[in-house]
């Protein structure tokens, strides 16, 4: 069972999606994260460890070489493929209520802007750490991110910006979430924003890497 796992959380730090995939070098020819989910699940193994011990623990290991600067944008995508593909696996026991998980998460690219890369690797590194995460895409306004936290009780609500001429929209988003639901928690982060500019705004949270904005997350359980 361990041995499984293991091999499971292996492939998604490296990024290998099935026996087909010839990425990473190391691993072409061998089961990837969509073969072994399924034979973990054919095995007996319970869904809820299969994503505790398996995927979690490759996307931590990614998420923290990312940060490091070990590994680069590619690679995290690669991973968060491998995630996804063994993420399919799961969903009906999501749906079934057998797997818990352990809150949710709305993020959005802000009103003006349209880059979403940081936000998908955000979104990605989330939901592979447990999350349910609610992507409502870029160019979100404030009344959206509104209604979306309004519909999903205690949720925590990200803010993506990469230019500095949209993230001041960020402002208006952190202030009319908080008057709807107060005592709402909102994360900021891009390649502009600041912890400075987190404190000047009152959003609750800052990271400069989605491995930080996780461990926030989890801080909050």
């Amino acid at each position: 069972m361990s041995e499984l796992l293991a091999k499971l959380a292996n492939c998604i730090e490296f990024g290998k999606i099935n026996k087909a995939a010839p990425y990473p070098p190391q691993l072409k020819g061998e089961d990837g994260a969509d073969e072994i989910t399924q034979q973990a699940l054919e095995t007996g193994i319970k869904a809820q460890q299969i994503l505790t011990d398996g995927l979690m623990v490759g996307m931590e290991k990614v998420g923290v070489k990312f940060r490091e600067n070990k590994v680069f944008v590619p690679q995290v995508l690669m991973s968060a493929k491998a995630m996804s593909t063994a993420m399919i696996h799961l969903k009906p026991y999501f749906l079934s209520g057998e797997v818990k998980q352990k809150g949710t998460f709305i993020i959005g690219t802000v009103e003006g802007d349209l880059h979403d890369i940081g936000k998908n690797l955000v979104s990605m590194m989330v939901e592979g750490n447990g999350w349910k995460v609610v992507d409502l895409g870029t160019d979100v306004k404030a009344e959206q991110f509104v209604a979306a936290i309004k519909e999903n009780e205690n949720a925590v609500v990200g803010l993506s910006a990469l230019l500095t001429t949209t993230m001041v929209n960020m402002e208006k988003i952190t202030k009319a979430v908080k008057e709807a639901v107060p005592g709402a928690k909102v994360a900021v982060g891009g390649a502009p924003v600041t912890d400075d500019f987190r404190k000047r705004i009152g959003a609750d949270a800052y990271s400069a890497d989605p491995q930080g904005l996780v461990e926030y997350l989890n801080a909050t359980l």
